[in-house]
């Protein structure tokens, strides 16, 4: 494949998988080769390609002679993944406390001060943007490409949920201050102090989906 038709293919995949993740598109609902391209502005081969890949990651059923139908994300798969994200946030964690720059500890507090400036002021949008830089930041600190990796699709994977409960002004609040205390613990590079603080991170965060309610939060 040459890497124009790649770079094609890889575009029409991001794009079909943010509009699952998204919600654009819904669940059960047939993904249709002839109108995704039309859209996209692209023959249906690419499309094609792209939908056989996300069936790979179970994000689409494809039924033969009938169509493509979106799988979607569902409150098991939300849960499995703040669990095995809670194991591994924790390592990443670890890790940064013996790879982190002064110059990632310094965006790290910035980040944490614009968060509580937008948080006050109710800005929703950009307190979910700086949580998903945070995070970023934190996986670039690990010195692991192979986790950063893994743990981008995690994040990325939830980010429906994650704009709800952080448009909650409490849990914005409260995560916040639970990103200040991860940093404390960078600081001092104390990596279990970090790896605990991390874990506790994620946990909190499935408590507050379940205080917030599931169906709440699947059918935003």
């Amino acid at each position: 494949m040459s890497e124009d038709n790649y770079s094609l293919s890889s575009r029409v995949f991001h794009t079909i998988r943010e509009n699952i993740l998204s919600g654009k598109y819904a669940t059960d609902e047939e993904l249709k080769e002839k109108s995704i391209g039309e859209e996209l502005g692209v023959s249906r081969t690419p499309v094609r390609e792209a939908l056989r890949q996300l069936e790979l990651e179970g994000l689409v059923t494809i039924i033969p002679n009938k169509g493509a139908y979106v799988v979607g994300i569902s409150q098991k798969d939300i849960r499995d993944i703040y669990e095995i994200r809670s194991r591994l946030e924790g390592l990443c964690a670890r890790w940064a406390c013996d790879n982190i720059t002064k110059d990632q500890l310094d965006e790290l507090e910035e980040n944490i001060y614009l968060s509580d400036f937008h948080s006050s002021k109710g800005n929703s949008e950009q307190v979910v943007e700086l949580d998903n830089k945070f995070h970023e930041i934190l996986y670039d600190a690990s010195g692991s490409k192979e986790l950063r990796h893994i743990l981008r699709d995690f994040h990325h994977y939830v980010q429906r949920v994650r704009k709800v409960t952080l448009a909650v002004q409490e849990r914005a609040v409260n995560s916040n201050e639970e990103h200040r205390k991860i940093v404390e613990a960078l600081k001092q590079h104390d990596g279990a102090r970090a790896e605990e603080l991390a874990d506790a991170h994620m946990r909190n965060t499935i408590n507050n989906m379940d205080h917030y309610g599931w169906d709440n939060l699947l059918k935003q």
